[in-house]
């Protein structure tokens, strides 16, 4: 399968340090963003710890993780942020929200947990694959809050899932065919909470994907982004739907940013 990626992290407008984290495996068709949380530089090492967690796992395999060998990956990080936590931090919350895009075998699989989200854009049309974690988005789902509401509300920033913060995390996945022309998305809530689903649609269909993630990373700023922001965007090559992920040619570098 042929693919390619485009990806950034910013501190953003407002805030004095970054607590996000990405990992990009092109060519083992793996991409994970994490928002850490918790302060005192505690929530950049939360995120740095997923992805370094799913990165040594991701080389431990071969170069290669199925969807089991990802959850366990995911989970073996919940248990080292627990444990940074417990010797560094007693008393204080510790955590990272994650999404992340496995593909195998012609079929995606997003994993995730807190409000860092994934999107699909097919055929011209951009829909949230993901559903936020979050106090707001629950009372979305009751019918007691509008999705207009729930983008003003004032809980809108609190979540209740993440890892680290649970010692059994409870991380949702959704899976589906790959079809040519694919384009996914994934982002931490710095860029969801800046863009409505109509600004991100029009965007994510420009051409080619470099240039859209500088022109995200500048809308972004230019909109006075209250917190930190980073974006993979994964292009799905027109002629790879169905191929096995072993055929792939991408001579992409693996890329990672950590603090």
């Amino acid at each position: 399968m042929r693919f390619s990626s485009a990806e950034f992290t910013d501190i953003g407008a407002v805030r004095d340090h970054n607590e996000d984290a990405f990992l990009a495996f092109p060519e083992g068709a793996l991409w994970v963003v994490a928002d850490g949380m918790g302060g005192h530089q505690a929530g950049e090492v939360a995120s740095a710890l997923i992805c370094d967690t799913v990165s040594s796992e991701w080389h431990r395999y071969g170069g290669s993780l199925d969807n089991l060998q990802l959850r366990a990956a995911f989970e073996l990080a919940n248990r080292r942020i627990r444990q940074y936590g417990e010797e560094t931090l007693p008393g204080a919350t510790l955590g990272s929200t994650m999404v992340a895009l496995n593909i195998t075998d012609g079929r995606y699989c997003v994993h995730w947990i807190g409000d860092s989200r994934a999107y699909l854009l097919r055929n011209g049309r951009l829909r949230c694959l993901s559903r936020d974690h979050s106090q707001v988005a629950e009372l979305v789902e009751q019918g007691l809050l509008s999705e207009e509401e729930a983008e003003t509300h004032p809980l809108s920033n609190v979540i209740t899932r993440a890892l680290g913060v649970e010692a059994e995390p409870r991380i949702d996945q959704v899976e589906g065919n790959v079809e040519p022309g694919d384009r996914f998305l994934l982002c931490s809530d710095g860029i969801s909470r800046e863009f409505a689903l109509r600004e991100l649609e029009v965007l994510l269909s420009d051409e080619p994907i470099e240039d859209i993630s500088r022109a995200l990373r500048h809308a972004a700023l230019v909109k006075g982004c209250r917190d930190n922001i980073t974006s993979v965007i994964v292009q799905i090559d027109q002629a790879a739907a169905g191929q096995v992920r072993g055929s792939s040619d991408s001579t992409l570098p693996v890329r990672q940013w950590v603090q």
